[in-house]
């Protein structure tokens, strides 16, 4: 992989990242804190859209299989280390957020992370001679 296109996927990982705080930041109240049944809705729902986002990205750059799990990390780290900083400061990142509810964010984040990357290591293993 060429710097650039990892310098891309950095850059878009940050961008991911910057919007999905936003979105949980305002929306964050009524996926969180609300009925066991939408929670977990959304809690399935929420890294299957990021998986989806996340693989049509290394499709569209036309990632080789190869190199998909080390992509997929150049995606993910921005917002790691980001999610670290904000759940390290919900009340200040995301005030509307109420603190009892960063685990259920966390686990959110937890459960994407997790799709994303082991979808990636699968197509790179298969990939793999």
């Amino acid at each position: 992989m060429k710097t650039q296109d990892s310098i891309v996927l950095f850059v878009l990982g940050f961008m991911i990242w910057i919007l999905g705080s936003v979105y949980y930041a305002y929306r964050g109240p009524s996926v969180l804190e609300t009925t066991s049944l939408r929670y977990w809705i959304s809690f399935f729902i929420s890294p299957l859209v990021s998986a989806i986002i996340c693989t049509a990205i290394l499709k569209l750059r036309h990632v080789p299989p190869i190199a998909w799990a080390s992509s997929m990390l150049l995606l993910a780290i921005p917002g790691m280390i980001g999610e670290a900083v904000v759940l390290s400061h919900l009340s200040t990142f995301m005030p509307r957020i109420h603190p009892s509810s960063g685990g259920r964010y966390g686990a959110f984040l937890f459960a994407a992370y997790a799709l994303v990357l082991g979808i990636a290591e699968v197509v790179t293993l298969r990939a793999t001679p």
